[in-house]
């Protein structure tokens, strides 16, 4: 097998492996059942599920859900794959009041395309056209049009809530306000079934017929983007577009995705933005020809949205480049005037870094920001969160870690203003205090 034919199979793989990643989180979060009780298929091992619908989360994720690693604690989740092959959709959005809300809107090549919400579309009630590549027509008056790359979409929505029941509920009736219609019929859901191609089962590396296959479907629906003609004909060689495998081929793409997804699972790579602080995604509205980083990001963080939306930088390490541990106390302080600077919010999580996820601690608090209630600043402006694993005492911005394992942490920037997104913000070190 020549090195030649080893190297393709490992650019086939860098560059196809996000439309497999959303072919198998459609088939993992698309349901079987409707609230009504009606089944896609009826067969329990069918790949058929429902799609044009939305699905939400209804509490505040905590250290009892462990489906998500690296858990968001502030906003209620809503999800939708829609199929536009039969059509253009209508999605009703209510009246948001003074609420953040965003819908993000992935195209199967994990580019964050689109958006409505807060800072794009504003807060006020509205109904989104979502159309494909193939629609000719007129968009409806009174809508917003949303032109999709392909005919599959993936549409992550976020919605504030605080912790309280009352909010929670105010916030349920907001999203049960969402509804996706067809265009021409705007008086019935738009729930369709649809053959995801494969099961729930988790697959660490894919079964490379299985891969082959997803990769040519998603591809007929979802044409690549514009000027990578040559990486379409390097896929040529695998089957992967259409036609057979060249000899040998098969074998080195089994290879290339074994060794592919063992690497980029072990991949950390991000942009090092000062003090410890490092910024695991940059995308904008796409990812353009940097493949590698399109496919981690699908391999580890799978439905990242925009900057504009929102950035997390995160930061493993305190002020001498040790891993932080709950066994020792610190301080994180951002100076007067020095606070994130953002136009919806901000907030910062700890995680435990064995399993990425949040921690039990005896005040229920898993992230704490400029929402947080009685948060105190000091006498000369500055604002310090102190984390431990111990209460530090009356007065102290107090964020739990866990008292005997590692753990790093998520500072959530909704909204990010310019020197975050032109990374010029500086953002303070975290200073072991023992």
């Amino acid at each position: 097998m020549s090195s030649t034919l080893d190297q393709a199979a490992r650019d086939a793989v860098l560059y196809t492996l996000p439309l497999f990643e959303m072919a198998r989180m459609r088939a993992a979060t698309c349901p079987r059942k409707l609230d009504s009780g009606e089944l896609a298929d009826a067969n329990p091992n069918a790949s058929v599920r429902w799609v044009n619908g939305f699905r939400h989360t209804r509490q505040l994720l905590t250290p009892r859900n462990r489906e998500v690693v690296s858990p968001n604690n502030d906003t209620l989740y809503d999800n939708a794959w829609l199929d536009l092959s039969n059509g253009p959709l209508l999605i009703n959005v209510p009246d948001m009041g003074e609420r953040y809300w965003t819908l993000g809107f992935l195209d199967m090549w994990t580019n964050p395309f689109a958006y409505a919400g807060r800072r794009t579309t504003g807060n006020r009630a509205q109904r989104l056209f979502v159309h494909g590549p193939d629609w000719k027509g007129d968009v409806p008056e009174a809508t917003v049009p949303v032109a999709a790359p392909g005919s599959d979409v993936w549409i992550i929505g976020r919605m504030l809530a605080s912790a309280d029941a009352a909010d929670i509920a105010l916030a349920h009736g907001l999203q049960d306000q969402y509804a996706i219609r067809k265009a021409g019929d705007a008086s019935s859901a738009a729930w369709q079934r649809f053959d995801t191609g494969m099961d729930r089962r988790p697959r660490d590396v894919p079964e490379v017929m299985l891969y082959r296959l997803t990769v040519r479907d998603v591809l007929k629906r979802n044409p690549a983007p514009a000027g990578q003609g040559a990486m379409l004909e390097l896929l040529d060689r695998f089957g992967l577009r259409h036609g057979e495998p060249e000899p040998d081929a098969e074998a080195a793409l089994a290879i290339a995705l074994a060794e592919t997804c063992a690497a980029l699972r072990q991949d950390v790579s991000a942009s090092d933005i000062g003090n410890g602080w490092t910024l695991p995604v940059s995308v904008r509205t796409d990812y353009g020809i940097d493949y590698p980083t399109r496919a981690r990001v699908a391999r580890n963080l799978i439905g990242a949205l925009g900057m504009e939306e929102a950035m997390y930088p995160v930061c493993e390490v305190d002020a001498a480049s040790a891993p932080l541990d709950g066994k020792a106390h610190y301080e994180l302080c951002f100076p007067c005037g020095s606070a994130p600077q953002v136009d919806a919010f901000w907030s910062l999580t700890v995680y435990r870094r064995r399993d990425c996820l949040l921690i039990d601690n005896p005040i229920d608090r898993y992230s704490i920001g400029d929402r947080t209630e009685g948060l105190r600043t000091e006498t000369d402006g500055s604002l310090r969160i102190r984390l431990q694993a111990d209460d530090p005492g009356e007065g102290c911005n107090w964020l739990p870690t866990p008292s005997d394992d590692q753990f790093y942490l998520t500072l959530r920037l909704y909204q990010p203003r310019t020197p975050h997104l032109s990374t010029q913000f500086v953002y303070p070190p975290v200073v072991r205090l023992d």
